[in-house]
């Protein structure tokens, strides 16, 4: 259960920091209208993401017996996530100039930005359910645990941000940023290996 927890937190981490369409607009509504309007924006995968997992679930349950369709999903998580490493490596600042005069209406915004976002509906086809069904054969409280530490992380992160801009524009800039993109995009690469590893072994193995 401890790998499902660490994976989960380095996920979310990843998709809390990671600059992004929704970091973006988190950046903008707190620029604009302060840290509350930011944390509104955070919170918008909490709403969003749940259709998209039970689509994921349903879609994962019918063909998970099929061991070749698992190794190609497996591989092509590995290939997303190596996608998501080396965008969080070079991964730069976004520079929002504010603008006093937006309404704002952060929630909803958040919520049309991340659906309108295809990231999510690969993530959780590709990484995010196929390591919730590996957790749950390793022991059946392991998907709920993967799910907290990925969403207490990527919410957390994310409205962490928002309070940190409100009070100081350096927070995004400084090179303690860029040092945590890096680790986190290393991490992402060991993940991405494993997947990948997942995958092309049945292929190796028949």
């Amino acid at each position: 259960m401890g790998t499902s927890i660490l994976m989960g937190m380095v996920l979310g981490l990843s998709a809390g920091l990671s600059p992004g369409p929704l970091l973006a607009l988190l950046l903008a509504e707190t620029l604009r209208h302060g840290s509350r309007a930011g944390i509104k924006v955070a919170l918008a995968p909490l709403i969003t993401d749940l259709p998209i997992i039970l689509v994921a679930l349903v879609v994962l349950a019918r063909i998970r017996t099929a061991d070749p369709v698992m190794a190609v999903i497996s591989v092509g998580g590995g290939l997303f996530l190596f996608f998501l490493a080396g965008d969080t490596i070079r991964a730069r600042p976004v520079e929002v100039a504010p603008d006093k005069k937006t309404p704002q209406r952060s929630l909803s915004k958040g919520i049309l930005a991340n659906l309108l976002n295809p990231h999510p509906y690969l993530f959780w086809l590709t990484v995010g359910v196929p390591a919730m069904h590996k957790a749950h054969v390793a022991h059946p409280a392991a998907p709920a645990l993967f799910l907290a530490s990925f969403y207490l992380c990527l919410v957390g992160s994310k409205a962490l941000l928002a309070i940190g801009l409100g009070r100081s524009r350096s927070v995004f800039t400084g090179g303690v940023y860029r040092l945590s993109m890096l680790v986190l995009g290393l991490l992402l690469g060991l993940l991405a290996l494993v997947f990948l590893v997942d995958g092309l072994g049945y292929f190796l193995n028949r």
